[in-house]
């Protein structure tokens, strides 16, 4: 049986900070990452945690405002990593990969936010690295996206309005049929915890 790792991928207050959190797919996502963390603890599995920052850009990613951290109830157990990104995945500018080589990992079971960026993106990278990859569809989050040719500034009741919005469930329902049989197996919190 392979190694394996969690991957708690950018489950941080920035998040929360954006307006378009109150639209979130699941503003409870803390529960389920914790049952996961919870059961990988138990069972003595590596668990990482990724947090995205963009220093000097002024936003809620900037470290200098203080929302670059997990959301509140979520904290690594001692020799829990917390690796910090700047790219969209968790490999590419983290030493992700050599902690997985090191470690004997095989298998990585990924969620975090959002969805079908961050939390999508490091599943493929995965997958090409040659790691089995577990995607948690309900321990992650997203929220409603605009069409491209929305206009900018809008109030979330508007962007909701817009039948060109894509909305969460789609989004959710667009990962798992990108992602199943070709880069990950899609699996639930309880399916890898229990009841």
């Amino acid at each position: 049986m392979k190694k394996r790792a969690l991957i708690v991928i950018d489950v941080q207050e920035s998040f929360r900070q954006r307006p378009i959190w109150a639209a979130s797919s699941n503003p409870e996502i803390a529960k389920q990452v914790s049952r996961l963390a919870e059961t990988f603890r138990a069972n003595g599995e590596q668990i990482v945690w990724v947090l995205h920052e963009e220093p000097g850009s002024g936003t809620v990613f900037d470290p200098a405002l203080g929302f670059v951290r997990l959301f509140d109830g979520l904290a690594p157990a001692d020799g829990e990593p917390i690796l910090r990104k700047t790219s969209h995945n968790a490999f590419t500018t983290t030493n992700l990969q050599q902690r997985l080589v090191e470690a004997g990992i095989g298998e990585v079971v990924v969620c975090g936010i959002r969805t079908e960026q961050c939390v999508e993106t490091t599943a493929r990278v995965a997958s090409d690295l040659g790691y089995a990859v577990t995607f948690v569809t309900d321990a992650t989050a997203t929220n409603p996206i605009e069409h491209r040719d929305a206009p900018g500034g809008r109030s979330i009741e508007e962007i909701l309005a817009d039948p060109r919005t894509l909305g969460v469930e789609a989004i959710l329902a667009r990962t798992e049929y990108a992602l199943s049989g070709r880069f990950a197996t899609i699996a639930t919190v309880e399916e890898l915890t229990g009841p």
